[in-house]
């Protein structure tokens, strides 16, 4: 089984780093239902600007974690890259 780190672009212009194992459904989860985190319910629409895939769980976390630790600028370079 596949896991994904991802970044969402907010309404607000904002930046959200989260991690899943499909990512389809957990996109649809941020736009359409009570099981989007709270961040993005009241940042609705979000769009999906950047993905990449893990093998393992502990690799995904372990990503999501160092990039939530970057300014956005180093968002956006990656975003962009």
């Amino acid at each position: 089984m596949s896991h994904f780190v991802y970044i969402l672009r907010c309404a607000d212009q904002s930046l959200y780093v989260g991690c899943t194992n499909d990512l389809d459904r957990r996109v649809k989860q941020h736009n359409n239902s009570k099981w989007g985190a709270h961040y993005t319910k009241i940042r609705r629409p979000v769009v999906l600007i950047h993905s990449e895939e893990f093998r393992t769980l502990i690799e995904a976390r372990r990503r999501e974690t160092e990039i939530k630790g970057w300014r956005r600028e180093k968002k956006l370079a990656l975003i962009n890259k």
